[in-house]
């Protein structure tokens, strides 16, 4: 996570430690009106078990905890290429506000990203939030993708109207038409289940296809913490005569970005180039939410960026629509030093 030291007045900037722990769940419940312990205890823990995906500093001014900023890199989520820190949290103690402490938070993840190679902050905000898009504002961020999401209704895609199959066209944005009996259609052409250390070559040989790009150390990964930590990661693999045919990269969200209901978020999915129009993106879109309703969790959502016509399209199918989010990104300047 780092070491810098910012000292700026009488406001020290360093490493969000173990002992801030109390004083970010304070904070926090001051902000949102309610108390996310359990939140802040995942975020830490993610921390410490790979601390080179998180970054996360804290804001001391006169001894106090005055704010702080919990960000996570980038590696490939919603199809992006290039490198990245996702803003998780941002909060600054309401009597040391006014202070610029949120835009010298900002400014050290801009240090750290300069060092890193890191090349966009992003992070998202309700567009209620006037103080936050404000602020945003101030900061350089502009408008980046569209946050898209959808209520947990299990049947949503069994009742949809069925087209025609368009296999063979070898379109990458062609993840399934919805099916009109779905049931059956999971039952005798795909089986969309949790991952399994073996899918990985499959996962991996169907999004080299898809994007043209090698992201086997992010793929892996994702499969890592799916078979680690399923309560968070719920992942999917849809197989088709023992072998892989598609997958689905979700996790559930418990709290980022201020939210204080859980909510699932769509990170990738792919699916075989030679089965476009089987059916086998609804497919893996139907069993996630049958397991989200299963576990509670009411919505999901996903990014997606605006000329990418057709993956709108296919989301759209399945129920998802604009959101009250907006999506917001900040172009940084910096070479690759790690």
């Amino acid at each position: 996570m780092g070491n810098v030291l910012i000292p700026a007045d009488s406001t020290v900037l360093r490493p969000l430690q173990v002992r801030d722990f109390e004083d970010c769940v304070a904070i926090d419940a001051r902000i949102v009106g309610r108390t996310r312990r359990a939140y802040f205890e995942r975020r830490l823990h993610a921390a410490a078990g790979a601390p080179q995906d998180h970054v996360q500093f804290a804001a001391v001014s006169d001894g106090v905890l005055a704010g702080y900023v919990l960000a996570r890199r980038l590696h490939g989520e919603f199809g992006r290429a290039e490198p990245g820190l996702r803003i998780e949290t941002i909060a600054v103690r309401s009597d040391r506000r006014g202070r610029g402490i949120g835009m010298r938070l900002l400014g050290a993840l801009a240090r750290w990203s300069e060092t890193h190679g890191v090349r966009q902050l992003r992070t998202t905000a309700p567009w209620r939030d006037h103080a936050m898009l404000a602020f945003l504002d101030r900061a350089g961020f502009e408008i980046g993708d569209r946050v898209i999401d959808c209520r947990i209704e299990p049947d949503r895609l069994a009742r949809a109207e069925p087209e025609e199959d368009e296999a063979g066209d070898g379109r990458e944005a062609n993840y399934g038409v919805p099916a009109r009996d779905f049931a059956a259609l999971a039952r005798d052409r795909v089986e969309p289940c949790s991952l399994a250390i073996e899918d990985l070559p499959g996962i991996e040989a169907i999004d080299r296809a898809i994007t043209g790009r090698d992201r086997a150390q992010y793929l892996a990964g994702l499969v890592d913490e799916a078979i680690a930590d399923s309560g968070v990661r719920v992942s999917l693999v849809a197989r088709r005569e023992g072998r892989v045919a598609g997958f689905l990269m979700a996790r559930t969200d418990f709290g980022d970005f201020g939210r204080t209901e859980p909510i699932a978020v769509i990170d990738t999915i792919g699916v075989d180039r030679g089965l476009a129009g089987a059916g086998i993106g609804a497919a893996l879109l139907s069993q996630l939410f049958l397991n989200l309703d299963a576990l509670g969790v009411q919505r999901v959502e996903t990014v997606v960026a605006p000329e990418n016509r057709d993956l709108l399209a296919f989301f759209h199918k399945a129920g998802f629509r604009t959101g009250d989010r907006l999506a917001f990104v900040k172009n940084q300047k910096g070479e690759d030093r790690t």
